[in-house]
């Protein structure tokens, strides 16, 4: 029993020093900072899909005056 709960130690311990089991970006510094630099690109651009997609882009077709419509 207390060897068990000893590993279960050292996993927790080992797991909260490491983080993740499975990292997210590469162990090399250039290409970790390739992905860095891909990512950020990525999340650079949400403003404007965000827009896109709400339709805040398009120009908006309501006038500030009233017109009339019909034939003058």
């Amino acid at each position: 029993m207390r060897r068990v709960m000893f590993a279960a130690l050292l996993l927790a311990a080992t797991m909260i020093d490491v983080g993740c089991v499975v990292p997210i970006y590469s162990l090399s510094r250039d290409h970790r900072a390739r992905e860095l630099i891909f990512v950020s690109e990525g999340m650079r651009h949400i403003p404007q899909i965000w827009e896109r997609m709400w339709g805040l882009d398009m120009p908006d077709v309501a006038t500030p005056y009233r017109t009339h419509g019909g034939v003058i």
